[in-house]
Protein backbone atom coordinates (compact mmCIF):
# COMPACT_ATOMS: atom_id res chain seq x y z
CA UNK A 1 0.00 0.00 0.00
CA UNK A 2 1.05 3.08 -0.67
CA UNK A 3 0.26 6.72 1.13
CA UNK A 4 -2.34 8.75 -1.97
CA UNK A 5 -0.52 11.54 -0.63
CA UNK A 6 2.37 10.75 -2.82
CA UNK A 7 0.51 11.47 -5.45
CA UNK A 8 1.53 14.22 -8.01
CA UNK A 9 -1.54 17.03 -7.30
CA UNK A 10 -1.96 17.26 -10.96
CA UNK A 11 -3.40 13.57 -11.44
CA UNK A 12 -4.76 13.18 -8.21
CA UNK A 13 -6.98 15.95 -8.63
CA UNK A 14 -8.35 14.05 -12.17
CA UNK A 15 -12.37 14.62 -12.42
CA UNK A 16 -11.42 10.61 -13.83
CA UNK A 17 -9.58 9.34 -10.96
CA UNK A 18 -10.50 7.94 -8.09
CA UNK A 19 -8.16 6.48 -5.70
CA UNK A 20 -8.53 4.27 -3.25
CA UNK A 21 -6.07 3.53 -0.84
CA UNK A 22 -6.23 0.05 1.11
CA UNK A 23 -3.88 -3.35 1.37
CA UNK A 24 -4.96 -5.90 -1.16
CA UNK A 25 -3.99 -8.67 0.28
CA UNK A 26 -6.39 -7.46 3.45
CA UNK A 27 -9.51 -6.56 1.15
CA UNK A 28 -12.04 -8.89 1.66
CA UNK A 29 -13.40 -11.14 -1.75
CA UNK A 30 -16.50 -8.50 -2.02
CA UNK A 31 -14.44 -5.67 -1.69
CA UNK A 32 -12.21 -6.72 -3.94
CA UNK A 33 -14.62 -7.75 -6.58
CA UNK A 34 -16.70 -3.85 -5.86
CA UNK A 35 -13.30 -2.05 -7.09
CA UNK A 36 -12.77 -5.00 -10.24
CA UNK A 37 -16.43 -4.70 -11.24
CA UNK A 38 -16.27 -3.25 -14.85
CA UNK A 39 -12.55 -2.87 -15.16
CA UNK A 40 -10.93 -3.39 -18.30
CA UNK A 41 -7.68 -3.58 -17.39
CA UNK A 42 -5.13 -3.78 -14.10
CA UNK A 43 -1.94 -2.42 -14.24
CA UNK A 44 0.23 -4.01 -11.28
CA UNK A 45 3.25 -2.44 -10.46
CA UNK A 46 3.40 -4.18 -6.82
CA UNK A 47 6.68 -4.85 -5.56
CA UNK A 48 8.69 -5.29 -2.38
CA UNK A 49 10.10 -2.11 -0.23
CA UNK A 50 13.98 -1.98 -0.56
CA UNK A 51 14.24 -2.04 3.11
CA UNK A 52 15.06 -5.09 5.77
CA UNK A 53 11.70 -5.28 6.42
CA UNK A 54 10.24 -5.16 2.65
CA UNK A 55 13.14 -7.51 1.75
CA UNK A 56 12.75 -10.19 4.17
CA UNK A 57 9.93 -9.97 6.39
CA UNK A 58 6.47 -11.16 5.55
CA UNK A 59 4.73 -10.97 2.86
CA UNK A 60 7.60 -12.67 1.31
CA UNK A 61 5.25 -13.61 -1.48
CA UNK A 62 3.29 -10.05 -2.08
CA UNK A 63 3.14 -9.90 -6.04
CA UNK A 64 2.66 -13.42 -6.39
CA UNK A 65 -0.28 -13.37 -3.75
CA UNK A 66 -1.61 -10.18 -5.05
CA UNK A 67 -1.35 -11.41 -8.97
CA UNK A 68 -3.43 -14.58 -7.57
CA UNK A 69 -6.25 -12.87 -6.02
CA UNK A 70 -6.83 -10.38 -8.88
CA UNK A 71 -6.53 -12.99 -11.41
CA UNK A 72 -8.98 -15.34 -9.44
CA UNK A 73 -11.71 -12.26 -8.41
CA UNK A 74 -11.92 -11.66 -12.28
CA UNK A 75 -12.48 -14.95 -13.16
CA UNK A 76 -15.38 -14.78 -10.42
CA UNK A 77 -17.07 -11.68 -11.77
CA UNK A 78 -16.80 -13.59 -15.62
CA UNK A 79 -16.86 -10.28 -17.44
CA UNK A 80 -18.23 -10.54 -20.97
CA UNK A 81 -14.89 -9.22 -21.86
CA UNK A 82 -11.41 -10.45 -20.98
CA UNK A 83 -9.82 -8.30 -18.68
CA UNK A 84 -6.31 -7.27 -19.32
CA UNK A 85 -3.56 -7.56 -16.48
CA UNK A 86 -0.31 -6.11 -17.10
CA UNK A 87 2.37 -6.54 -14.43
CA UNK A 88 5.61 -5.10 -14.14
CA UNK A 89 8.44 -7.76 -13.19
CA UNK A 90 12.18 -7.78 -14.05
CA UNK A 91 15.14 -8.73 -16.30
CA UNK A 92 15.58 -11.41 -13.32
CA UNK A 93 12.70 -12.83 -13.93
CA UNK A 94 12.99 -16.37 -16.42
CA UNK A 95 10.60 -17.00 -18.86
CA UNK A 96 8.43 -20.00 -17.56
CA UNK A 97 8.48 -21.07 -21.51
CA UNK A 98 12.13 -21.86 -21.44
CA UNK A 99 12.68 -18.96 -24.35
CA UNK A 100 15.19 -17.34 -22.19
CA UNK A 101 18.21 -18.70 -24.28
CA UNK A 102 20.77 -16.18 -23.90
CA UNK A 103 21.30 -17.12 -20.25
CA UNK A 104 24.59 -18.81 -19.80
CA UNK A 105 24.92 -21.87 -16.96
CA UNK A 106 26.31 -19.43 -14.56
CA UNK A 107 23.99 -17.10 -14.81
CA UNK A 108 20.98 -18.87 -14.17
CA UNK A 109 22.61 -20.76 -11.02
CA UNK A 110 23.39 -17.17 -10.24
CA UNK A 111 19.58 -16.61 -9.94
CA UNK A 112 18.65 -19.47 -8.58
CA UNK A 113 20.91 -18.67 -5.58
CA UNK A 114 19.26 -15.24 -5.37
CA UNK A 115 15.56 -16.49 -5.56
CA UNK A 116 17.31 -18.71 -2.68
CA UNK A 117 18.21 -16.24 -0.43
CA UNK A 118 16.19 -13.17 -1.43
CA UNK A 119 12.11 -13.55 -1.02
CA UNK A 120 11.17 -11.00 -3.55
CA UNK A 121 13.23 -12.41 -6.82
CA UNK A 122 11.33 -15.95 -5.87
CA UNK A 123 8.09 -13.68 -5.72
CA UNK A 124 8.33 -12.01 -8.72
CA UNK A 125 9.08 -15.14 -10.64
CA UNK A 126 6.40 -17.22 -9.21
CA UNK A 127 3.84 -14.56 -10.05
CA UNK A 128 5.15 -14.58 -13.99
CA UNK A 129 5.01 -18.61 -13.78
CA UNK A 130 1.63 -18.31 -12.28
CA UNK A 131 0.00 -16.29 -15.19
CA UNK A 132 2.26 -18.25 -18.07
CA UNK A 133 0.84 -21.91 -16.65
CA UNK A 134 -2.50 -21.46 -14.46
CA UNK A 135 -3.56 -17.98 -16.43
CA UNK A 136 -2.03 -19.33 -19.72
CA UNK A 137 -3.69 -17.73 -22.79
CA UNK A 138 -6.80 -18.99 -23.38
CA UNK A 139 -8.30 -18.56 -20.55
CA UNK A 140 -12.16 -16.49 -21.20
CA UNK A 141 -11.71 -13.86 -18.16
CA UNK A 142 -8.33 -13.05 -18.08
CA UNK A 143 -5.60 -12.04 -20.64
CA UNK A 144 -1.87 -10.89 -19.50
CA UNK A 145 1.29 -9.20 -20.11
CA UNK A 146 4.24 -9.15 -18.03
CA UNK A 147 6.69 -6.36 -18.78
CA UNK A 148 10.52 -6.85 -17.83
CA UNK A 149 12.72 -4.26 -17.37
CA UNK A 150 16.53 -3.97 -17.09
CA UNK A 151 18.42 -1.71 -14.62
CA UNK A 152 16.29 0.95 -13.52
CA UNK A 153 16.74 4.65 -13.96
CA UNK A 154 14.89 7.90 -13.60
CA UNK A 155 14.45 9.94 -16.37
CA UNK A 156 11.88 11.54 -18.56
CA UNK A 157 10.41 9.41 -21.52
CA UNK A 158 12.82 8.23 -24.55
CA UNK A 159 12.86 5.98 -26.94
CA UNK A 160 12.55 2.38 -26.06
CA UNK A 161 12.67 -1.03 -27.19
CA UNK A 162 10.71 -4.30 -26.68
CA UNK A 163 11.96 -7.75 -27.13
CA UNK A 164 10.72 -11.27 -26.77
CA UNK A 165 13.38 -12.58 -25.21
CA UNK A 166 16.82 -11.38 -22.96
CA UNK A 167 18.75 -8.58 -25.09
CA UNK A 168 21.80 -8.45 -22.39
CA UNK A 169 23.05 -10.51 -19.27
CA UNK A 170 23.21 -9.97 -15.45
CA UNK A 171 26.84 -9.49 -15.81
CA UNK A 172 26.45 -6.84 -18.52
CA UNK A 173 23.12 -5.11 -17.98
CA UNK A 174 21.05 -3.16 -20.01
CA UNK A 175 18.82 -0.15 -18.36
CA UNK A 176 15.22 1.08 -18.76
CA UNK A 177 14.14 4.32 -17.80
CA UNK A 178 11.22 3.99 -15.56
CA UNK A 179 9.30 6.22 -17.51
CA UNK A 180 9.60 4.08 -20.56
CA UNK A 181 8.16 1.47 -18.51
CA UNK A 182 4.94 3.15 -17.57
CA UNK A 183 4.58 4.31 -21.14
CA UNK A 184 5.08 0.80 -22.71
CA UNK A 185 2.33 -0.17 -20.18
CA UNK A 186 -0.31 2.25 -21.11
CA UNK A 187 0.93 1.67 -24.77
CA UNK A 188 -0.47 -2.07 -23.77
CA UNK A 189 -3.63 -1.09 -22.71
CA UNK A 190 -4.52 1.48 -25.05
CA UNK A 191 -3.01 -0.11 -28.37
CA UNK A 192 -4.37 -2.98 -29.52
CA UNK A 193 -1.99 -4.24 -32.16
CA UNK A 194 0.75 -3.48 -29.12
CA UNK A 195 -1.60 -6.08 -26.91
CA UNK A 196 -2.13 -8.72 -30.08
CA UNK A 197 1.85 -8.92 -29.98
CA UNK A 198 2.60 -9.11 -26.49
CA UNK A 199 -0.41 -10.81 -24.77
CA UNK A 200 0.10 -14.15 -22.76
CA UNK A 201 4.00 -13.10 -22.85
CA UNK A 202 7.00 -11.63 -21.13
CA UNK A 203 8.77 -8.44 -23.15
CA UNK A 204 11.88 -7.16 -22.30
CA UNK A 205 11.81 -3.60 -22.30
CA UNK A 206 15.38 -1.84 -23.00
CA UNK A 207 15.90 1.92 -23.29
CA UNK A 208 16.98 2.06 -27.64
CA UNK A 209 20.26 2.78 -26.55
CA UNK A 210 20.83 -0.21 -24.39
CA UNK A 211 19.46 -1.78 -26.88
CA UNK A 212 21.80 -0.86 -29.47
CA UNK A 213 25.10 -2.15 -27.35
CA UNK A 214 26.20 -5.48 -28.40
Amino acid sequence: MRSARKLPAGPAGHPNLAVVEADLLSLGDEDLQRHLRGCEAVLSCLGHVLSFRGLFLPPRDLVTRATRRLCRQVEVLRPPRPVKVILMSSVSVNHPGGLDTRRGALERALLCLLRGVLPPANDNQKAASFLYGDIGTDNPFVEWAVVRPDTLLEGDISEYTLHETLVSSLFAPGSTRMSNVAHAMCELLTNPKAWEAWKGKLPVIVNAVASAMP
